[in-house]
């Protein structure tokens, strides 16, 4: 077989490990090390195999990661998530789908200190199914909502998968972090709007709750104190200068575990699993990076990338349609492939011709983040539905993919946004 049709073989085989539900990371390694040495010789691959990994695994910008993740795991065990969910569930539960506003606001401030869109759906869908199961909401738009609002993981700082694309293209990650800010917060306004438009035409979907009173909104507020001191403590000082961002993450780790300390129930067993559970997910992380190196390695053997981007960049359309289909290739990308891994994978293609172009890089990796939180809950791959089918194993999957698709729209409609008004990405960085 020539080159390029050994690469389009590799990619065939890798969906089809996608979607027999083999582990991101090592199918990649696998289809990469067996096209190399299909390509070069076994020789090679074998060399190769361990360079990459050894490459990865001491790489001191890659260790900004563990310390973000960590960050996340220390928040999440000392309580943080749940208290923010009280303070919002407090202000907005009287409303018609007062819960899944709720919901999608916890998730924004959560987002704000873990980093990891798994991670914030799968807290959230912990602490808000059984409340909505109380309350007899619609099984599918709650299921849906907490997968749809766990996206917010990934594009409000800080991000994991911002810290990736900015080590691949070498952009600064404070400046990447800033750029979600914006987008991050009116994408919570847009999920927000579509639930209250969904609850006004089917107000059985979300019944109100509780009305409140303001003396209990205002002591509500000491819910959130806390996320606010970390968020401010690790992306304020990684904006002011302060901090590089590996000890940005490190400081708000140190941050989180304090609060801990002060919270009853916190003891050392509880300290331990969260540090195991932060390393776990930083490990897999770094496994995937490292698999989509030696994939990469195969792609650029196989001359697939440089035939991708030669008929990408020729193409006698207006630059910003080549972007149009850029974004296209992302969004279908991320029915097969994991957001992380599809990144890792396709940036060092792709981002020389947005160069080339003249297109801001800060604003296409926001661009790109946004379109691949999409991929997360998209049928055949999904991470955030089979993280809320988990949790709620007696709902059907196909009814939660069903409750996604007005948030998908919501999504569609941020990708245009951001399109049409660049600024909304941009402007920040710019004053950084």
């Amino acid at each position: 077989m020539t080159p390029e049709t050994t690469g389009l073989a590799g990619i065939g085989l890798l969906v089809i490990l996608f979607l027999l539900r083999m582990p991101v990371a090592f199918s990649m390694t696998v289809v990469g090390f067996l096209g190399f040495a299909y390509l070069n010789g076994m020789e090679s691959a074998l060399l190769l195999l361990p360079q990459d990994f050894f490459d990865t695994f001491s790489s001191y910008p890659l260790s900004v990661i563990p310390t973000f993740i960590l960050m996340g795991s220390f928040a999440f065990a000392s309580g943080i998530s749940k208290r923010l969910y009280s303070a919002s569930y407090t202000w907005v539960g009287h409303f018609r789908g007062g819960l899944t506003i709720a919901t999608v606001l916890a998730c924004s401030g959560f987002a704000a200190i873990c980093g990891s869109t798994a991670a914030t759906a799968a807290t959230m869908g912990k602490i808000a199914l059984p409340e909505m199961r109380k309350y007899k909401y619609n099984a599918s738009f709650a299921t849906g909502t907490v997968a749809s609002a766990g996206t917010l993981g990934i594009l409000i700082p800080p991000s994991t998968v911002f810290i990736v694309y900015g080590i691949l293209t070498e952009e600064s990650i404070g400046k990447l972090f800033l750029s979600g800010l914006l987008p991050g917060a009116i994408l919570t306004l847009l999920f927000i709007a579509t639930v209250y438009g969904l609850c006004l035409r089917n107000p059985e979907l979300g019944p109100a709750g509780p009305v409140t009173t303001w003396r209990e909104k205002f002591v509500a507020f000491s819910g959130i104190i806390e996320a606010v001191i970390l968020f401010a403590l690790a992306v304020g000082g990684l904006f002011l200068g302060w901090f590089s961002p590996t000890q940005a993450g490190g400081i708000g780790a140190f941050g989180a575990l304090v609060i801990g300390l002060f919270r009853q129930g916190f003891n050392f067993r509880v300290t331990l699993e969260a540090t195991r559970d932060g390393l776990r997910t930083a490990c897999m992380v770094l496994f995937i990076i490292a698999g989509a190196t030696v994939f990469g390695h195969f792609m650029a053997i196989s001359n697939i990338p440089f035939e991708l981007a030669d008929w990408v960049g020729t193409l006698p359309i207006p630059t910003i349609a080549i972007m149009g289909v850029i974004i296209l290739i992302y969004f279908v990308g991320g029915f097969f492939m994991d957001s992380m891994a599809l990144i890792v994978v396709t940036v060092p293609i792709f981002f020389p011709i947005v160069r080339t172009l003249g297109f801001d890089p800060i604003w296409f990796g926001v661009v790109i983040v946004l379109v691949a939180e999409m991929g997360v809950i998209t049928p055949p791959v999904g991470v955030n539905v089979f993280v809320i089918k988990g949790i709620a194993p007696d709902i059907p999957l196909h009814h939660i993919f069903r409750g996604i698709l007005p948030f998908l729209g919501a999504l569609i409609v941020m990708a245009i946004l951001l399109m049409i008004f660049p600024q909304i990405a941009t402007y920040l960085p710019s004053l950084m």
